[in-house]
């Protein structure tokens, strides 16, 4: 497929090797690290270069693709308004534009009363990488924190605007996270920090407006280093709460917002294995929590005592039901729930006596509560979206059960939902579980016998939950045959919380071989071939990529890789690299011989074979906190050393951005762009 390119660029080999437990590890792309070595530089752009020379032939294609994306997007379209006290908050895009305007207007103002609270387009000019953030309105409405990072890396810039004048403020906080909460007295603002070479956030500062920042006090520092830590006010604006949390455990610090500088308080100690968080509501705290409930619970404590041993049961855990989340309303709580692998929100009256579940009417879809800043309505805001359904706001009567759609994402080009069809199936993995798998095909366009191109993805780590959602993007490869595919693997939440623990640890492989069953499950089914079927993933779930190209290759004829996580060993024994101290508790620690073996009978990067493999598609950001940009060139360069195949391998760093990729709407497109046309390339049909 790649032999009439020119010769891709071989990264040069030099002598390193890793020695731990007995073992060595032999690591010739090591110096791959050095960020501002030029050698290490002009290796990247000659792999991008060549992968612009092996995609020249799909220009016209990626143009006409380019088009379709950006035809379905209403240019000029706005949020729906978010009431906070006597404002409406909304942002909105202009034609062309890669960055949105940010609004406000007074409650019962006309709407075309809104004024500017930030010109993002303006603000970006000269940056190749803006990320724009608006933080909170201070309590008296007159000012706002907002945080910017130009560099993709999570070190942000903290500032605050003055919402009557328009002037943005003398006071200005560098090298920091960006979190933030204001205390009452509208001049006092506490942030959070980072560690400057790990990028844990680890200590929260408190600021007087007016003041110079190395005037700043230190509040607290998170001395465990598996944990970070975080700063935010209560709805009810009642307090400060800083919050440390690993991955099996939390701890809250609370502070009256009306006593900046008092001393705070713990909520409850830290123990390993309590995990919560807090909600305060009059005088009290709902606590969801895992004490005593797999699934969680919903519990309340009064403010006089929030130890633990004073917690008392609202809402009961179960066995086949998650509790996700909860909202508190004057007459109302509101629950986020999981069951058989679908949200469900459940509307619990303040007694218990009244309970109902919103119905959503589909297969395969993600539901959650949207932004709701009110105790006192019955009114809450909820969000909706499936495989083939754009994503909606939705009112809702939690009374009456009436309800409203607010605003339904635009789709243009004339789109029409009715021509796509959604199918949830549970596939049964080797050791007997049951995992969800959702599809999406366009019925006049897709062929059930095999022949059809299919893209199947996956993540599967932290416990995060990969829904059946929408993606405007995604029709174009709809429209051309293909049919797109979830593997709702071990590793996420989607079954519960015993469904994350058996992905995780010792029993990481679960993740690897679901996915790799619910391969063969579409195989089976004739949803596609072996010469069509396409997989996809990033950040960890392109972990998973690089463990099923290792192990499966036969089952695949593309995988694209974005920003993967692929040299394990080497990454969770660097505790100066960010996040690796924080998750002993999601892959393990190496230091422990038991998990080092496990860890690197998995590990991308050091599991590469002499072989074949399918084509490749590797993508990077240079300035990535979260994958550093040489786990992917390292991968990459190995498996042109080792592979037998003349499958097409490219690797495309974005020299400008980091783990999110690009900052402007046009920009992330065009990196869409670049994968489907690739996908097309390999396994579809123009």
């Amino acid at each position: 497929m790649a032999a009439d390119l020119p010769k891709a660029p071989l990264a040069a080999r030099k002598s390193h090797a890793h020695r731990e437990h007995g073992v060595e590890r032999s690591d010739p792309y090591y110096w791959l690290r050095q960020r501002e070595n030029s050698e290490v530089l002009d290796y990247l752009k000659a792999e991008n270069a060549h992968t612009k020379a092996a995609m020249a032939d799909t220009k016209a294609l990626q143009e006409t693709l380019f088009k379709e994306i950006k035809g379905r997007i209403k240019q000029d379209d706005d949020t729906y308004p978010v009431r906070w006290k006597n404002f409406l908050y909304y942002s909105r895009y202009t034609e062309g534009s890669e960055y949105p305007l940010y609004y406000r207007r007074r409650v019962g103002a006309d709407e075309t009363a809104g004024e500017i609270t930030f010109d993002v387009p303006a603000l970006a000019k000269g940056h190749k990488f803006y990320d724009f953030d608006e933080g909170e309105v201070s309590p008296d409405e007159k000012l706002v924190a907002f945080s910017v990072d130009t560099e993709g890396r999570r070190i942000r810039t903290l500032q605050v605007k003055n919402l009557e004048t328009g002037k943005i403020l003398p006071d200005r906080i560098e090298k920091v996270d960006g979190g933030h909460a204001w205390a009452a007295d509208n001049q006092t603002l506490f942030y959070t920090r980072q560690d400057p070479e790990t990028l844990r956030e680890f200590q929260v500062w408190r600021h007087r407006l007016g003041t110079p920042p190395g005037d700043d006090v230190l509040v607290y520092e998170e001395k465990d280093e598996t944990f970070s830590c975080y700063v935010s006010s209560s709805q009810s604006e009642k307090y400060i709460i800083i919050g440390s949390s690993q991955t099996l455990s939390d701890e809250y610090r609370l502070l009256e917002a009306d006593n900046p500088e008092g001393e705070f308080r713990i909520f409850t100690p830290r123990r390993r294995g309590l995990e919560h968080d807090i909600e305060h509501y009059r005088d009290g705290f709902y606590i969801r929590t895992n004490k005593e409930a797999e699934n969680f619970r919903l519990m309340w404590t009064a403010l006089k005592d929030t130890a633990e041993k004073s917690w008392q049961e609202v809402v009961p855990g179960s066995k086949e039901v998650y509790l996700s989340d909860f909202e508190v309303f004057d007459d109302f709580i509101v629950l986020e729930e999981r069951e058989d692998g679908l949200n469900r929100i459940r509307v619990r009256g303040m007694q218990g006596d009244k309970t109902h579940t919103v119905n959503f009417g589909e297969a395969a879809y993600s539901a959650w509560t949207d932004t709701n800043l009110q105790f006192d309505t019955e009114w809450l805001r909820y969000g909706f979206s499936s495989l083939k359904t754009p994503d909606s706001l939705y009112e809702y009567n939690l009374r009456t059960r009436e309800r409203r759609l607010l605003k339904r994402q635009p789709v243009l080009g004339g789109y029409d939902p009715e021509k796509y069809t959604t199918e949830r199936h549970f596939v049964t993995a080797g050791d007997g579980a049951k995992v969800p798998l959702s599809i999406v095909y366009r019925r006049d366009a897709f062929q059930n016998d095999g022949t059809a191109p299919l893209l199947l993805y996956g993540y599967g780590s932290y416990g995060y939950s990969t829904d059946a959602s929408f993606s405007s993007i995604r029709v174009s490869l709809l429209d051309r045959g293909f049919a797109y595919a979830i593997a709702h693997v071990r590793g996420g939440q989607e079954m519960g919380r015993a469904w994350y623990d058996d992905g995780r640890l010792l029993n990481k492989k679960n993740t690897f071989s679901d996915f790799i069953d619910c391969a063969e499950f579409l195989l089976k089914g004739k949803y596609t071939s072996r010469a069509r079927l396409c997989a996809s993933g990033g950040s960890a779930g392109g972990l998973l990529m690089g463990v099923v190209a290792n192990e499966r290759p036969d089952l695949f004829t593309a995988i694209i890789a974005d920003v993967p996580w692929v040299d394990c060993v080497t990454t969770m024994f660097d505790e100066s690299i960010p996040l690796t101290t924080s998750e002993y508790d999601e892959w393990g620690n190496p230091a422990d011989k038991k998990f080092f073996d496990y860890i690197l009978s998995y590990s991308p990067y050091d599991n590469v074979r002499e072989g074949k493999y399918p084509a490749m598609l590797v993508l990077a950001g240079l300035h990535d906190s979260q994958v550093q940009y040489w786990e992917p060139a390292k991968w990459v360069a190995r498996l042109r050393a080792r592979k037998t195949d003349d499958n097409l391998l490219l690797l495309k760093t974005d020299m400008d951005s980091g783990h999110g990729g690009a900052s402007g709407r046009f920009g992330r497109y065009r990196e869409r762009v670049l994968e489907q046309a690739f996908l097309i390339k390999v396994a579809g049909k123009r």
